[in-house]
């Protein structure tokens, strides 16, 4: 189930309100030996997170949950320290991350107990089932929610730098793949994906990369963003096939080298220009949950 978005945290004795964590939404198949990990493109997360595979323990019946994996630093979630997680291929890496840096799921909803698929029951329902189906400990969890006041849990999450919040009604039925405002997200830090179109090699090592968004199916230049020191990340860049001919027009001209929009990344920045363009903006990494031409043109802040 997907989420609509809204600007202004609200008030109404009609949703309930959880902290929205920065990580990877995934659907967790669970059942007595055994755990599917799936993220939202249904690619198999397993060999990426092997200190989860035996949260099968965990849980009283076998389930199917959705929730995100997140990776705590400092107190809270990292989303650049789960990205990275993500895009780990070698197994001896995965393996020494997983023991030195383990992440954990905060499971949010439940859609099948036992052999019961229970999406059509009210959010509430589903919470209070999921509370009583799982068995706490540090690989995975329950999120926590309050009623009524996400005003209060808004002002709350922005004072310890968090993403935001979710505001979810009540009564909520579960849709598999829709997007509705029975589910809304609210967010204090600012961030956007984009395909990644290109690049600029600069002085100093510094890379810059060409960013693009899809506008009614044509892909357009929105800005670039420089990368950071992650060689991993630039390695993912430039394993992808180049083209001859740049995508669109773009100021780097004959500097930039322009590959297939194949990758997405996330950029997070402090606002938006009245044309668009992002100020301050901070490379978060890039993800593999999420198809390019998801990545659309948003209207200007």
């Amino acid at each position: 189930m997907l989420l609509t978005e809204r600007k202004e945290s609200f008030n109404s004795p009609d949703y309930l309100y959880e902290l929205k964590l920065d990580g990877i939404r995934t659907i967790m198949y669970i059942d007595k030996g055994s755990v599917e990990i799936r993220n939202k493109r249904n690619m198999r997360l397993n060999h990426t997170y092997p200190e989860l595979a035996d949260i099968y323990e965990q849980v009283r019946q076998k389930c199917i949950l959705d929730g995100e994996i997140i990776a705590v630093k400092d107190g809270k979630p990292d989303f650049y320290a789960i990205q990275k997680r993500s895009m780990m291929t070698n197994r001896t890496k995965i393996e020494f991350a997983s023991k030195m840096y383990p992440v954990s799921f905060s499971a949010f909803d439940i859609l099948y107990i036992g052999t019961e698929q229970i999406t059509d029951k009210p959010l509430v329902e589903r919470k209070q089932i999921l509370s009583e189906n799982i068995v706490e400990n540090e690989k995975i969890i329950v999120s926590r929610y309050i009623f009524e006041k996400g005003i209060e849990l808004y002002n709350a999450a922005a004072s310890q730098d968090l993403e935001g919040i979710v505001a979810k009604k009540k009564d909520s039925k579960y849709y598999f793949g829709k997007r509705s405002k029975d589910w809304i997200k609210i967010k204090n830090l600012k961030d956007d994906d984009y395909v990644i179109c290109g690049y600029v090699v600069k002085p100093g090592n510094k890379v810059s990369l060409i960013l693009g968004a899809y506008n009614e199916g044509t892909l357009v230049r929105q800005g670039h963003v420089t990368m950071g020191v992650s060689r991993e990340d630039f390695n993912k860049v430039l394993s992808v096939n180049r083209l001859n001919k740049p995508l669109f027009d773009d100021p780097s001209g004959n500097e930039a080298t322009w590959i297939e929009p194949v990758l997405v990344c996330t950029v997070q920045y402090m606002m938006k220009s009245e044309h668009g363009q992002m100020r301050q903006s901070v490379f978060k990494g890039i993800r593999n949950d999420k198809d390019p031409e998801q990545c659309v043109v948003k209207e200007t802040e």
